[in-house]
């Protein structure tokens, strides 16, 4: 089963967050922050200007971004968790 997302929302997996700190430090589960970073899974068709016009989504499938914190709705679907967030909740490429 495939997510489809429709007009300017992207389907994202967040990235797994680092269990070790740089100084060697390691982390307990309770102790790692919610991570930001997520792998672009799906990309809509893009929005409707005023005029009718599509405004194609800015992320390509594959790519590395930033999302704001608390955005989004989540999906569980085969086991995997997936965030749809708008186009606009994205903040950041990663490159």
């Amino acid at each position: 089963m495939n997510l489809k997302p429709l007009a300017d929302r992207v389907v994202v997996k967040m990235v797994e967050a680092e269990e070790t700190t740089k100084s060697g430090i390691i982390l307990a589960g309770s102790a790692k922050e919610k991570p930001q970073i997520a792998e672009v899974v799906a990309v809509g068709p893009g929005s409707r200007s005023d005029d009718g016009k599509l405004i194609p989504v800015e992320v390509t499938v594959g790519q590395k971004v930033i999302t704001s914190k608390y955005s989004g709705t989540e999906v569980k679907l085969d086991g995997t968790e997936y965030i749809i967030v708008k186009c606009s909740d994205i903040l950041a490429v990663v490159e």
